[in-house]
């Protein structure tokens, strides 16, 4: 009887310490939005390629969302619990009061170029002419808005904005003479370039602190289901691992999403992804650069409002503390 008490318990202390294996459980369901067809948006492709999202437990599924502020009201309304989203979305979203925070920091600078048509070739040609974004708040119109005042042109003085919608559309609209230039990041950037379109002005040489796509959930879920965050996180930060150590799966996750074969782009925009200080290993949100849309929004209300508002670091910081994260880069 004794003998059988002792097998007892040692089979239950292996039950509560043995690694969780989600192949043996019933993975939960999860519904992620992403809102871009870029490199910016990998973390959560190469989870779910990766079996990452499995991993921990998670039966995700992925929607795509044409522009960042659709994603994030379909966040609020509840048709998905995790929505991968920038920076200036985010903030104009938070200053109306609705219930949206960063977990998790994604891609912490910008990387973009300001094109234009083949026929313009400096800033003065664009005067007069007109800049197509995705959405008005989204980051596009953050990056375009920006660049040109850089390059010393007014928003909507000198230069419209335009809102057009998908990058396949903006360059269509290009091509057809409609608008004179947008904004493109990697591996479009590269591609249009070999076509014929012009760089006015490289965004990531500007010097910006820049909150990019991160991940974004709401208050209500970290509430009501922590535990369901912080499986997504870890594997978010996992995914950044395989992003940064396995060059050749990343890739071939692109070419799946982005439906993109020019190997040079790809090569280009890999390398221009992975660094430290565009990807961090440790994947806090970035206090600056949320900072900076707060300063660029400049009212009286975003003023009252500190990063720290829109941001939760807790499941991301247990990853570092416990030296999670460190190890991932050990093995």
């Amino acid at each position: 009887m004794r003998q059988l008490q002792i097998s007892i318990f040692v089979v239950s202390l292996f039950t509560v310490f043995m690694p969780c294996n989600a192949t043996a459980q019933k993975l939960t369901p999860l519904t992620a939005g992403y809102t871009a067809l870029s490199y910016d948006q990998l973390p959560a492709w190469v989870a779910k390629e990766a079996g990452l999202f499995e991993k921990n437990g998670l039966d995700v599924q992925l929607v795509y969302f044409t522009g960042g502020t659709t994603g994030l009201l379909a966040l609020i309304a509840g048709d998905v619990a995790i929505s991968q989203n920038a920076g200036p979305e985010v903030v104009n979203l938070y200053l109306r009061d609705y219930d949206v925070t960063f977990v998790a920091g994604g891609s912490v600078t910008l990387d973009y170029w300001l094109m234009a048509r083949p026929d313009i070739k400096t800033a003065e040609q664009l005067r007069g002419g007109s800049v197509a974004i995705s959405r008005f708040g989204s980051v596009s119109d953050f990056i375009a808005r920006f660049a040109l005042q850089r390059i010393g042109l007014i928003p909507r003085k000198d230069v419209t904005i335009v809102q057009l919608g998908t990058t396949t559309d903006r360059l269509a609209a290009m091509a057809t003479n409609r608008v004179e230039a947008t904004v493109l990041n990697p591996p479009t950037m590269f591609m249009a370039q070999k076509n014929g379109l012009n760089l006015i002005a490289d965004v990531s040489q500007l010097g910006l602190a820049f909150q990019h796509n991160g991940v974004v959930t709401t208050r209500k879920l970290i509430r009501e289901n922590p535990d369901l965050v912080r499986r997504y996180v870890r594997a978010h930060v996992e995914a950044v691992h395989r992003i940064k150590t396995d060059r050749e799966m990343t890739l071939k996750v692109v070419t799946k999403y982005m439906r993109v074969t020019d190997r040079e782009a790809m090569d280009k925009s890999y390398d221009r992804y992975i660094p430290e200080n565009k990807l961090p290993r440790k994947q806090y949100p970035t206090l600056p650069g949320i900072e900076t849309v707060l300063k660029t929004i400049d009212t009286s209300k975003s003023k009252a409002i500190k990063p720290e508002d829109i941001v939760d670091d807790q499941f991301v910081r247990q990853l570092d503390q416990t030296g999670f994260t460190d190890n991932l880069y050990k093995r």
